[in-house]
């Protein structure tokens, strides 16, 4: 529930961002020339004004296009960024030692994350795996079973 609120809230406050960029835009760039009664459109008819929205635009699609990869590569339980990638896999073999793909891993051990670098049937998902907390308990046992 944390991960999905915590990229509620980045999508939000980029919204609030540009929001606020749009306002700006509107106070500084001058209206668009009307022609007697007759108000031109700011988008493909004011030279200014649509190369804003474009530049706008690629902002922001850039924008969300970050926050989707950045919290891709979180981890579901924490929200630390996943580390230590691992490649496995081989393109030249595939049949033989497997598809192609990379293991990232929450430095705590919550869990690991196999992202597939190839995908024959379209866009498939990423693989999150939450790990047990049985190799910390096993730990635990063994140093508070050598103290006493």
């Amino acid at each position: 529930m944390k991960y999905w609120l915590f990229f509620v809230a980045k999508l939000v406050l980029t919204v609030a961002l540009f929001v606020g960029i749009w306002a700006v835009m509107e106070a500084v760039l001058p209206e668009p020339a009307s022609i007697r009664t007759y108000k031109l459109g700011r988008f493909g008819q004011d030279l200014t004004w649509t190369t804003a929205i474009f530049v706008y635009f690629l902002a922001a699609a850039g924008a969300m296009f970050l926050i989707v990869l950045d919290q891709r590569y979180r981890c579901r339980t924490c929200l630390r960024r996943l580390r230590m990638p691992v490649n496995s896999g081989a393109w030249d073999n595939m049949l033989r030692l497997g598809m192609p793909q990379v293991e990232y891993i929450c430095p705590f051990g919550h869990g690991t994350l196999n992202v597939k670098l190839v995908q024959f049937t379209g866009r498939e998902g990423d693989d999150w795996r939450e790990h047990d907390d049985n190799i910390w308990r096993e730990l635990e046992s063994l140093s508070s079973g050598g103290r006493k």
